[in-house]
């Protein structure tokens, strides 16, 4: 077994050459709250620089498994996780893996914007790079508006880097909490209903970003919204009480699926 590549992620967004980095294959995941068994032996791959949904309805175990790909999910008391969820061909899951490591490499964002709130934006998109030892400040402005730019917010906020990131729009924040995640150049970054907080107008912004985001960085989204998988993602996977029923190209499983179940889910028919 391939031991987990300790070497910063390179990509665009970083600044350095892109690399064909962020591919997942989870096997056989099974994951539980104490006694209750949430996640049923989930194997799929998720192919590198794309953006893949997750839907089903609420409960199905999707946002657990999102939590199981960057060892979040055992930060809850009592969780736990069987199976090997491998990244880039190294299981991150592995006997001496730093799990600190694994969530540099694979970022997330939540419902619900985040950003710290006894920070300024700037500090904010480089908290990360703090953590890690980074304190040349040019190298922290060269990387906060390098990430800002990535997330589609720095011309907005660009003459108030001083300002609270609280001061912004729900919007703004969620922004500003995927800069923050870019800014440490994960290679994968995961979206836990991002938009689900959010307004119309919000929400375009976040699925136009993810997308372009996708071309360096693999995305994997989490969402109630079937429209929004359907606008945003490359392949969507369909969990049911927490099994994955079905998985393959966005434009087949929403129109042609070959499982019953998810032709049900689709069509309203229950969820």
């Amino acid at each position: 077994m391939k031991a987990l590549k300790t070497s910063p992620m390179t990509n665009h967004i970083a600044g350095r050459p892109a690399a064909p980095a962020g591919g997942i294959d989870a096997r056989d995941v099974n994951a539980w709250f104490d006694r209750h068994h949430v996640l049923h032996g989930i194997t799929l791959a998720i192919a590198p620089r794309q953006v893949t949904a997750v839907i089903g309805p609420s409960g199905c175990g999707k946002s657990t498994f999102l939590r199981c790909l960057n060892r979040m999910h055992e930060l809850v008391p009592g969780a736990r996780v069987g199976g090997q969820i491998l990244l880039d061909g190294g299981d991150i899951y592995g006997s001496g893996i730093d799990p600190v490591l694994v969530r540099r490499r694979v970022g997330m964002v939540f419902q619900k914007p985040n950003p710290f709130p006894t920070m300024n934006i700037y500090d904010n998109v480089a908290a990360g790079l703090r953590l890690g030892g980074e304190r040349i400040r040019i190298t922290l402005d060269e990387v906060v508006e390098r990430s800002l730019r990535a997330a589609a917010l720095w011309e907005e906020v660009k003459d108030r880097l001083e300002k609270p990131g609280t001061s912004l729009s729900g919007g703004q924040q969620q922004r500003l909490c995927i800069a923050r995640a870019l800014a440490v150049a994960p290679e994968v970054l995961l979206m836990d209903e991002p938009c689900s907080a959010l307004d119309p107008a919000a929400t375009l912004r976040i699925e136009e970003l993810a997308r372009q985001l996708a071309a360096d960085v693999t995305i994997v989204i989490v969402t109630h919204n079937m429209q929004q998988a359907a606008r945003v993602s490359d392949v969507t996977g369909f969990f049911l009480s927490g099994e994955l029923v079905e998985m393959g190209v966005t434009d087949q499983i929403f129109t042609r699926p070959k499982d019953k179940r998810t032709e049900d889910y689709i069509t309203g028919r229950f969820g």
